[in-house]
């Protein structure tokens, strides 16, 4: 299950945060290093920081985009100090977040996505995570660094996953959710089909698309929901939209 949970960086513009992460992972049994658009090398610093770890550092996927770190994820996962600031967003608490990651990655793979160090993820970056987690610091010094973020949130996922060894409960009847890639497609059907319908206006679309995506989070449909949606959408762009 652990092999399932990915660590996604974003815009890191520090090589030691790469290797100190590396390090952070590999301690908690995480492997799966994604880095997207770093602006910096895996060079000797993290390779140095990385402190043993170098095989996490060196072997991590470099990718052009957040879509495609996540496109393969069930579960998407933002690290955030705060909720966007125009759209309150489903938030987890820390060890929430590490049951939730390892109870999904059963299905599939799941992100863990980290921010730049100044300035964390975007607004729009934050919008395709599933969820939100916030490390509840000392909010009078709530000063976490990359990698100390990481070691957090890798603990609660390490300790979930113990925890699920452990568990003499029967397991939990399993669901399959659908991959990012998946809800971004349907995401663009709605929008489609919301536009040629004229319910939402083409100059100001992302206005409704940004609740109902906040609206599906929430709700994590499952795949076959997903499929039923897309059916209904294409039922009425048969119907309805082609008698205009």
């Amino acid at each position: 299950m652990l092999d399932q949970v990915k660590v996604v960086l974003v815009g890191t513009s520090h090589s030691g945060n790469i290797g100190s992460a590396a390090r952070a992972m590999k301690v908690m049994g995480l492997s799966q290093l994604v880095l997207v658009q770093p602006e910096c090398e895996v060079d000797a610093q993290a390779i140095a920081l990385a402190s043993g770890a170098s095989d996490v550092a060196l072997n991590a996927r470099i990718v052009s985009s957040l879509e495609e770190a996540v496109s393969d994820c069930a579960l998407v996962v933002g690290s955030s100090a705060r909720s966007p600031r125009t759209l309150e967003w489903p938030m987890l608490e820390p060890r929430e977040c590490g049951e939730k990651m390892i109870q999904e990655s059963k299905q599939g793979a799941g992100a863990l996505v980290f921010g730049r160090e100044r300035t964390g993820l975007t607004n729009e970056e934050l919008q395709k995570c599933h969820y939100h987690v916030c490390i509840p610091a000392n909010p009078e010094y709530s000063s976490l660094n990359l990698a100390m973020a990481v070691q957090t949130l890798s603990y609660e996922v390490r300790m979930a996953y113990l925890n699920d060894q452990q568990s003499q409960y029967a397991p939990i009847a399993e669901v399959e959710y659908p991959r990012h890639k998946e809800l971004e497609l349907f995401y663009q059907h709605l929008e489609k089909v919301m536009l040629a319908s004229e319910f939402i206006s083409p100059d100001q679309p992302n206005q409704v698309m940004n609740k109902m995506r906040r609206l599906f989070s929430r709700a994590r449909p499952e795949a076959q929901e997903l499929n039923i949606l897309r059916g209904v959408l294409t039922a009425i762009e048969k119907s309805h939209l082609s008698k205009k």
